[in-house]
């Protein structure tokens, strides 16, 4: 029997015992489970046989410990990295179904946001992919994020229920479920053998783990993805129930499992931010806990923890697991606290994703205090021993203390806590890293230099590339093999046909191939008629000011003025594609996603620029969403104020599907310039150190700008001056008022008129090279063979090299 009849025999089995169903009488969600569990059963295979051998040979462990995993679908991403796709397409066709429409039938995992939970799980498939025992830790979202709706123009939220039906790839392991304690009184007692740590009053609530088995390209170590999940500790309070108080016999539950039903609850208020506290620890302490009970289970000694243990916090988030692994190894292994920050600070380390103030994290002690009593108190123990330490090192510095302090002003800053007491502190781009050692953590970095370094964040060209863009995949392996897709080095052997006549063309034609795909998904999806011919430019990523998707508004806006004045010049069509969400809560970020939607209802409606210029805002971008629109970009808009994108990933995902960077040097923007060179990249706007001398001087006037720049006037002048079709007449005041203050405090604090007129030059100078179409396509195919340095692969051997010194497994 062949594989094709084999997996046959195995879908219609699974569909038989698990839903009584034929290949005929199942549905295409149940044949797409079928599917599934016959995947994962060769991985749980696979997983439970390596899982074995790590504790047998003694190999360390990561612990990746991250509030978001960005993971996507799993079903034709795990048959890529195990040679099934082509065998299960073929057992499909012969049942009567395609493997794109049963793909379908999967949700988006609903575990994160942006690039942090994107990152976190290409680094799941490289560290599987290089058979490094890896395991993600972090919460089960119910709920997710949201999902997102434009509706009237503006952005609504509404539940997004993935797991409604279940998670077919998951294995919950309910005997493994930990306690973890909120609120209470402690108390202390001195005993014979030391200091007893009494916690009472207490409320409880109960982690469950989930594990999600990641399989890695050709590996026989896959990661294990561990999401956990809040149970309350009983289900039905039945002394309420039988009163008739029937609301408040749930009420325990209700108020124990919020806990893991919504990724990021808004936190601009009191119970929000106590919920997103109450977050972060719950899943903090149930993995320290698991960890610490599986280390002893397997090694006895908790004293060498950090040979077998090593634990990455991924962003501030999970900062709250240094003070809990003190905890546990203090009241409950009853280790001195010497031996217990030796170890915590031998197995710690941080990666530092933003420099936004926003992002470092900041507790009100108070509030702090109240819910984690114990790690409270830990933490000050670990802030007067830390500044005893600065102290003696800076007599009378007080400044210096002050900013280096874990607690101070009333707060406790997560961000000092970590670079502290962690081992290795890293950036996540060269520049990134540069600005953490001078500006942010500058204090530490001259009283710790041996903490800091830099490594540039990767993305896996499995999902991105094999996945995302089958059609480049078989191309490229017509020309230089497989091996790129285990080899990130592989792929810069691409170079050689740069100058090829027949791959340029075959290249540039699965790119329009790749448009019209996407074109068929948003008239689909959204009723959207894309003008394939045009050129596409995207900008797609998280909405925040610091991105900049105002400066491209304005920037259309200046375009269509410019068709106004000159309707009869010969135009290069081009299509504008926006994906993002705002945050619920951030009012401006939301208020451009409707300036957004006006401005394409205004040129998308006007005869005289509506085949020239459009612009589509493409609802609720996710990694499935993704993965059909970078293959298809041709313009990758990567515009953020130097200094302020730490890195980005989007912008590696869009130069290995051949789109081409239109760009500040920020971020990893600058390796990609130093990968492709100066003319495969089109770069504008103010540098780093520009940045920092207005800033330093106070010398940025966008007033001034406003006034001695009439095309920039014009175009912000339609903000307000009625042009715009928005409900009720509202119009952007707001943000036109924003961009023109002098007061520091309130004017245009990422610098959108500064660059724009750089900007519009290297736009317009982008234009004019696409109009040449031999030698685009040759730049297209550089940025595509120079994208290998930017796989996760190699930031996965960096870490390791630097940081981790995990084996992997024989």
């Amino acid at each position: 029997m062949n594989k094709v009849e084999i997996i046959k025999n195995n879908i219609s089995r699974k569909l038989k015992s698990n839903f009584g169903k034929t290949v005929k009488t199942a549905t295409s969600e149940q044949i797409y489970k079928a599917c599934a569990l016959c995947i994962r059963d060769d991985i749980v295979d696979e997983w439970m046989e390596a899982n074995t051998k790590v504790k047998t040979q003694g190999l360390k462990r990561l612990y990746y410990m991250s509030a978001e995993f960005l993971m996507g679908r799993a079903l034709v991403n795990n048959m890529i990295n195990m040679h099934l796709k082509e065998d299960y397409a073929a057992a499909l066709k012969d049942f009567g179904f395609t493997l794109e429409n049963i793909e379908e039938q999967e949700s988006d995992a609903g575990l994160g946001n942006g690039g942090l939970g994107r990152l976190a799980a290409c680094f799941l498939d490289s560290l599987a992919t290089l058979d490094l025992p890896a395991t993600g830790c972090g919460i089960r979202y119910e709920y997710g994020l949201f999902k997102q709706r434009i509706l009237d123009g503006e952005q609504v939220e509404m539940e997004d229920d993935w797991i409604g039906d279940g998670y077919v790839w998951e294995i919950q392991d309910p005997e493994e479920q930990v306690e973890v304690r909120f609120g209470g009184d402690i108390e202390e007692k001195w005993e014979e053998n030391g200091l007893n740590i009494i916690h009472k009053n207490y409320y409880k609530v109960f982690a469950i783990p989930c594990d999600i088995p990641v399989v890695g390209y050709e590996s026989k170590m896959p990661a294990t993805l561990r999401l956990w999940s809040a149970r309350a500790e009983k289900n039905l309070d039945l002394n309420y129930f039988n009163r008739g108080e029937y609301i408040r016999s749930m009420q325990e539950k209700e108020l124990s499992e919020v806990i893991s039903k919504v990724l990021y609850p808004e936190d601009n208020h009191e119970q929000g931010r106590q919920l997103r506290l109450k977050q972060f620890y719950f899943f903090t302490s149930a993995t320290i806990q698991s960890i610490i009970k599986q280390h002893k289970a397997t090694y006895g000694d908790v004293h060498t923890l950090p040979d077998y243990v090593v634990i990455q916090i991924n962003d501030t988030h999970p900062a709250i697991a240094i003070p809990e692994m003190m905890r546990v190894l203090i009241d409950e292994e009853r280790l001195s606290w010497e031996e217990s920050y030796e170890i915590t600070s031998k197995v710690f380390n941080y990666t530092n994703h933003t420099i936004m103030s926003e992002a470092l994290e900041r507790w009100p002690e108070q509030m702090f205090e109240k819910l984690l009593p114990r790690i409270y108190r830990i933490i000050k123990t670990i802030n007067g021993r830390f500044c005893d330490m600065l102290w003696n090192k800076y007599p009378g510095e007080w400044d210096k203390i002050s900013r280096m302090s874990i607690i101070a002003y009333d707060e406790i800053r997560m961000a000092n806590l970590c670079v502290a007491v962690c081992n290795k502190v890293n950036g996540v781009s060269m520049l990134h890293a540069d600005i953490l050692k001078t500006k942010v953590f500058r204090d530490f970095y001259v009283t710790f230099p041996q903490k800091f370094l830099g490594i540039t964040n990767g993305i896996t060209h499995r999902r991105w590339l094999a996945k995302a863009n089958p059609l480049l995949t078989d191309l490229i392996k017509d020309y230089i093999g497989d091996g790129f897709i285990k080899d990130y080095r592989e792929l810069s052997r691409l170079k050689e046909y740069v100058d090829d006549s027949r791959f340029l063309e075959e290249f540039a034609a699965i790119k329009k191939a790749n448009k019209k795909r996407l074109a068929e998904y948003l008239y689909k999806k959204q009723g959207v008629v894309l003008n394939e011919n045009a050129i596409f430019d995207v900008q797609a990523k998280r909405l925040h000011e610091y991105k900049r998707q105002l400066l491209k508004v304005v920037q259309i806006l200046h375009i269509y003025n410019k068709i106004l004045e000159k309707p009869d010049k010969n135009w290069t069509p081009c299509s504008f594609l926006f994906a993002a969400k705002a945050s619920p809560g951030y009012t401006k970020a939301k208020n451009i996603i409707r300036l957004i939607n006006a401005v394409a209802a205004l040129v998308n409606n006007d005869p005289k620029t509506k085949d020239i210029i459009q612009v589509v805002f493409i609802e609720n971008y996710g990694v499935s969403t993704a993965e059909i629109l970078i293959p298809a970009a041709e313009i990758s808009e990567q515009i953020s104020t130097a200094g302020r994108e730490a890195s980005g990933t989007g912008n590696m995902k869009f130069m290995l599907n051949g789109a081409i960077t239109l760009g500040t040097m920020d971020g990893a923007n600058i390796e990609i310039y130093d990968a492709v060179g100066p003319n495969n990249i089109f770069i504008f706007g103010a540098s780093i150190d520009d940045i920092n001398c207005m800033e330093k001087f106070n010398s940025y006037k966008p007033g001034e700008i406003f006034e001695k720049n009439e095309s920039l006037r014009n175009a912000l002048t339609r903000l307000i001056d009625g042009t715009l079709p928005v409900s009720h007449d509202r119009q952007f005041s707001d943000i036109y008022q924003s961009l023109l203050f002098e007061d520091y405090d309130k004017s245009d604090k990422y610098y959108l008129l500064y660059d724009f007129s750089s900007y519009n030059e290297a736009f317009s100078n982008a234009i004019e090279k696409y109009n040449q179409k031999d030698e685009w396509n040759k730049i297209a195919a550089i940025n595509t063979a120079s994208a290998g340095i930017f796989s996760s692969d190699r930031s996965i051997e960096e870490y390791n090299k630097f940081i981790w010194n995990l084996r992997p497994l024989k």
